[in-house]
């Protein structure tokens, strides 16, 4: 079976996706879980000093995370700055991230929007272009009711046929899916997952109660990625792993191989980046990083700032802390 030029294996149908349109080559929630795991970077969108998205720049910085170890992707999310890129821009930037990867990890596109249409829009563009998956924020500033994030997502499932995570931030987006949401999301065949920047990890052990391993649960905080996978996550979309991926990815590995007091040690040498990414917005603490790395220019758009001096040398303590050096980008 083929879905976006790649081949994935498919299984039976659950029992309960009875009457629910499924396509011939959709990827199931067992396929998901073995696709959507480990060290994935939210990654910045490296631009030139006058604000253009430097496409060269990003193709070479997303052929190193790959080389790097990262498992996957994820174009156009807050980190990305999508709120601040053009429908065009964001749609290139699918693009550019699509043929950098070249099949190698999944792509998991940001695709979500507080405006149903244009999430139907930008997910369907993800799936013309090459995803492997969609990345759907819970619809911010206009606070929908829980029947109100239902309809949302199923009507952006209904309109593709791509694997759908669901980004569940109340912090930013100010609307938090329940557990019993997301559990009736769960039986539509392409809802596949959550990337949960809830802090509760505590919510981590209600969703796999209520939807069992098959669930993909994916930590939206590199701080506490150590504890969600113990409760039952199986990744990270990380912002430190703009900087870090090989250290993220080791992280990642060591807890999927059961080892996790090596994943305590690294998470004890990564933690002060942890730590730095978020002293000021994101993503002006990662794009600087990068800067230093020679991964890319630290711009950023308005209204994100560039960062202060102590954010700065908290940075540079960062990165010396963990023997970074500067990236040799093909």
């Amino acid at each position: 079976m083929q879905v976006s030029g790649k081949l994935y294996a498919t299984g039976p149908l659950p029992f309960f996706f009875a009457g629910v349109r499924v396509p011939e080559n959709y990827v199931n929630h067992v396929e998901a879980v073995a696709m959507f795991k480990g060290s994935i970077p939210a990654l910045i969108t490296p631009m030139t000093e006058d604000g253009t998205v430097d496409a060269d720049a990003f193709q070479k910085f997303v052929d190193w995370q790959v080389n790097e170890g990262s498992t996957g992707v994820v174009p156009t999310g807050t980190t990305g700055e999508s709120p601040t890129l053009s429908s065009d821009e964001h749609k290139l930037v699918v693009k550019l991230c699509v043929e950098a990867v070249a099949g190698r990890v999944p792509v998991i596109a940001g695709t979500g929007s507080n405006n149903t249409v244009e999430a139907v829009e930008f997910t369907q563009h993800a799936q013309e272009a090459g995803a492997d998956g969609a990345l759907i924020v819970t619809p911010y500033y206009n606070k929908p009711s829980q029947d109100g994030l239902y309809a949302h997502f199923k009507a952006v499932h209904d309109a593709s046929d791509l694997p759908i995570i669901i980004y569940n931030i109340p912090a930013r987006s100010v609307v938090d899916m329940s557990v019993e949401t997301m559990t009736r999301l769960f039986e539509l065949p392409r809802i596949v997952g959550v990337k949960d920047a809830t802090g509760d990890l505590d919510r981590c052990a209600s969703q796999r109660a209520a939807m069992g391993p098959e669930f993909v649960q994916l930590s939206g905080e590199d701080a506490t990625a150590l504890g969600f996978n113990a409760m039952g996550g199986v990744g990270c979309i990380s912002v430190s792993a703009n900087v870090a991926p090989r250290q993220c990815a080791e992280f990642q590995a060591s807890m999927e191989a059961g080892d996790y007091a090596k994943a305590l040690e690294l998470h004890d040498k990564l933690l002060a980046l942890h730590r730095t990414m978020f002293m000021e917005p994101s993503p002006g603490p990662a794009k600087y990083a990068a800067s230093l790395l020679g991964l890319c220019g630290a711009t950023t758009r308005l209204p994100i700032l560039p960062i202060g001096d102590v954010t700065k040398a908290a940075i540079v303590a960062a990165i010396a802390g963990l023997g970074l050096q500067s990236a040799a980008l093909g």
